[in-house]
């Protein structure tokens, strides 16, 4: 009997032939099939398209754009801070059950968990002091000023990126990244400005 379809993400490795691709299933779902990767129609895997890293990035954008909304109408009438806990909680919980129902045998969860390095653990660590403090000054942000210039500005993570990529991780600062860089730092400030 058909259920409500399923939109399911299976994620590769395209150095060892796998790809991202994104399909739908009619019918009702077993979580196991999903921890396998499998998403059978009745004519097998019914793939809708191939996803590059382009496409996982344009679907952050959305859901970035999404969490700027949401957020603005959870921060209206709440401390930024519990606002900023609140979320954070939902995404540790949506987090580590992707970690657990998506594992593969083997690969992911536990079992890689306790492989890690401590370089490794170092720099996830950071990273998440990193996001908690952006999230902090986000939140408290949104709750002060529109949401449609807060995000811009919040966007000057990208040109940051691009330069520190180059001075800490050796990444190429070619012409068009430079520009597009320049353009995206301009825009955020017309918009904040406007």
């Amino acid at each position: 009997m058909p259920g409500c379809p399923l939109l399911f993400m299976e994620y590769g490795c395209p150095t060892f032939g796998t790809s991202l691709f994104l399909c739908i299933r009619w019918e009702s779902t077993n979580l196991n099939s999903l921890a396998e990767g499998v998403c059978p129609t009745a004519g097998g895997a019914r793939t809708i398209f191939l996803m590059s890293w382009i496409g996982w990035a344009l679907l952050s954008a959305c859901f970035a754009a999404a969490t700027a909304l949401l957020a603005k109408v959870g921060v209206a009438h709440v401390d930024s801070n519990l606002a900023m806990a609140l979320r954070t909680t939902v995404v540790l919980l949506f987090a580590w059950g992707i970690v657990f129902v998506l594992a593969k045998p083997g690969v992911g969860g536990l079992a890689e968990l306790r492989a890690l390095d401590r370089r490794t653990l170092l720099f996830l660590a950071l990273s998440g002091l990193a996001t908690g403090l952006s999230w902090i000054c986000y939140f408290r942000a949104l709750q002060l000023g529109p949401a449609s210039r807060v995000a811009p500005l919040d966007k000057l993570s990208v040109p940051l990126v691009i330069v520190f990529a180059w001075l800490l991780l050796g990444e190429k600062l070619t012409a068009p990244t430079l520009i597009g860089g320049l353009l995206i730092t301009a825009g955020a400030v017309v918009i904040a400005l406007g």
